[in-house]
Order: structure tokens, then sequence, then C-alpha cells
């Protein structure tokens, strides 16, 4: 919890001139977010990693970037739904480092994990 004020006073330092913003954003929700601080590291990379959610947006991005307008909710709906089904077919390697969160998991949360 210290090394996080002691990078968001950097950070505001450094930054917080040019983004007074972003700086001030931080702090008002520093109570939000330092919670995660409290997992084990090895958790905390697979959480905070957007690699996959980043993939997906891409592949969404692509699909419907081609169409130009659709006539309604209904054909975006079901464009979205077949592009989602067309990347999943890609997915099938696991996050990264997942076998180490998941043993930490497993520690933290044993309850949740039983008979599995």
């Amino acid at each position: 919890m210290e090394a996080a004020k002691t990078a968001l006073t950097a950070f505001d330092a450094t930054w917080g001139e040019r983004f007074p913003h972003a700086v001030r954003s931080w702090r008002d929700r520093f109570d939000e977010w330092t919670p995660f601080l409290d997992f084990p590291l090895e958790i905390r990379r697979v959480i905070y990693t957007t690699n996959t959610i980043e993939a997906l947006n891409l592949q969404l991005r692509k699909a419907l970037k081609i169409r130009g307008p659709l006539p309604t909710d209904d054909a975006a709906l079901k464009l979205v739904y077949l592009a989602i089904r067309n990347a999943k077919e890609t997915w099938g390697r696991g996050a990264r480092d997942w076998a180490s969160a998941r043993a930490q998991l497993i520690i933290l949360f044993e309850e949740r994990f039983a008979g599995r």
C-alpha cells in the first residue's frame, strides 16, 4: 500500500501538471483500486492483463468495420455474435502463468474449488 502511495506521488510529480484530471481521478479512487494489491503477484498478473479483451475488441472492430451501416439492431447483434463465435475458435491457449495463478486462487478460495 505504501509503495502504491509513493508511486502515485511520483506519478503526480512527473505528470500531475500536464494531466491534472488523471492524477485527481487516481487519488479520488485510491481506496477503490488498492484492494487489488492485496492479491498475490501471480493473481494480479492474470487479472490486470488486457490482451484477451483487446484481441476480442480487435475482432469485433474488424467484423463491424467492413459492414458499414447496419439496417437494424438485430443485424448488429447477429454480427457481433458471429464475430465472437469465430474469435472463440482461435482461443485455446490459457492465460500466461495461469497455473501459478490458479494455485494461488485455490489457496485463497479453497472452498470455491472444492470438488473441482
